[in-house]
């Protein structure tokens, strides 16, 4: 007898996490014919979303692969197929197709011509209620499995899957709803969860100086940070960033932190370039010109237009200069002092914040264990993973989110067609 195809239901898809991969894998599925579930703990989707990129969410970088890659220091190889099954193009598309234009910054970097995330979780939101995606709002405390195959998941009632994909993000933002859960079903379903440290984070300092600075923004400086055993640079860049009451932040702080696993108290030190324009002979010739013009006042008072005033007590203190000696007096090798300390302002860094300030959580499911061409399981059948929960993380510039809508477009699809 013939089979009638038509007699077939579609495959049933549960998404677990309503973030950036898991709309993205819900849509992507339910696109495939899928009959897809989408559960999120919070009482709406994109709550984390909402909030990157200081509330104008930094989408993609719109580079080609190999660049891309190339700033991901965890596992890149992994997202080969997902990057080229949903490249950044495709990303871009698939937002000016929901009516989101979209504008390229320096560094590649994209962003809605609004400047506001919340139409990037609107224009998602859309997307899911057109796919025909139900939402269910509640959290799941854990996933049913039998026989090696995934069955269903379990919220404070049984649901019966073919599939679930779980997109439940990091440790970071715990109050977005990332705290951890997906780990927890990933251990559960027999897998190895890395080490799990914050990236993307602020940085602890040593002293009073930063507190003392608390607030002040530092645009267009260089910045190298040193190990202090070697004295060889492990990170340099040009940019922004900002002195907390705890430390440092702002953007280039924040990619740094990716590239210091193993931060100690006294293993690191930031060295500051305050004026990268001018090399050390051009800065003196600017500060000559300027002690000229204020030749009769205290040192402490002709800084200004070389300075931001939260800067010149903390920086006459380290020169070693009297605050109140005239200008007029401060002989060459003074001069030479100062120069040096602006071209090398130090800060010695003692550790990273908590990770729930983090930007992503460095760390995650074992990509070993997960089918790169499709996002699922190698141990549990009908069992996938996408976006931040995996072991898979990368710097600043819109990489980490192409992750997701990449990784989560692609758990999305295999779910609905593998069988």
């Amino acid at each position: 007898m013939s089979m009638d195809y038509n007699d077939f239901s579609p495959v049933r898809v549960a998404v677990v996490g309503g973030g950036a991969a898991g709309m993205m894998a819900a849509v992507a599925a339910a696109n495939m014919g899928a009959d897809v579930t989408l559960f999120e703990r919070n009482d709406r989707l994109g709550k984390k979303l909402r909030i990157t990129g200081k509330g104008r969410c930094n989408v993609t970088n719109d580079c080609d692969r190999d660049t891309f890659l190339s700033n991901v220091p965890t596992n890149p190889r992994f997202l080969y197929s997902a990057l080229a099954a949903f490249t950044t193009a495709d990303i871009k598309a698939f937002f000016e197709d929901l009516g989101v234009p979209l504008k390229t910054e320096r560094g590649n970097r994209v962003f809605p011509e609004s400047d506001k995330a919340i139409d990037i979780v609107n224009a998602m939101k859309r997307a899911v209620q057109d796919a025909g995606v139900k939402v269910v709002c509640e959290r799941v405390s854990a996933l049913q499995i039998e026989n090696g195959r995934v069955c269903g998941l379990r919220t404070d009632k049984i649901y019966e899957f073919d599939r679930v994909i779980v997109c439940t993000g990091g440790k970071s933002y715990p109050l977005t709803g990332s705290d951890g859960d997906g780990y927890r079903f990933a251990a559960y379903a027999g897998h190895n969860v890395t080490r799990l440290i914050p990236s993307l984070v602020p940085i602890t300092c040593e002293g009073h100086d930063c507190r003392t600075m608390q607030g002040l923004s530092l645009r267009n400086v260089g910045l190298v940070i040193k190990d202090n055993a070697t004295d060889k640079a492990v990170y340099r860049d040009f940019g922004e960033m900002m002195f907390t009451h705890f430390g440092l932040t702002g953007p280039m702080i924040l990619s740094a932190s990716a590239h210091l696993p193993d931060i100690a108290p006294g293993k690191y030190t930031a060295y500051i370039d305050l004026k990268p324009a001018l090399d050390e002979k051009t800065l003196d010739a600017r500060m000559l010109s300027d002690f000229s013009k204020y030749h009769n006042k205290d040192f402490v008072n002709s800084l200004g237009d070389l300075l931001p005033q939260k800067m010149i007590d903390v920086v006459v203190a380290r020169s070693g200069i009297d605050p109140r000696k005239k200008v007029n007096s401060i002989t060459a090798e003074e001069r030479h002092v100062l120069v040096s300390l602006l071209k090398s302002f130090s800060v010695r860094l003692t550790g990273f914040r908590p990770i729930d300030e983090a930007i992503v959580t460095k760390g995650g499911v074992d990509v070993r264990q997960i089918k790169p061409a499709s996002m699922e399981s190698r141990l549990v059948s009908g069992l996938y993973f996408a976006g931040e929960v995996l072991d898979v993380d990368a710097y600043t510039g819109g990489f980490n989110l192409q992750i997701a809508f990449s990784t989560g477009h692609l758990a999305g699809e295999s779910a609905a067609t593998d069988y």
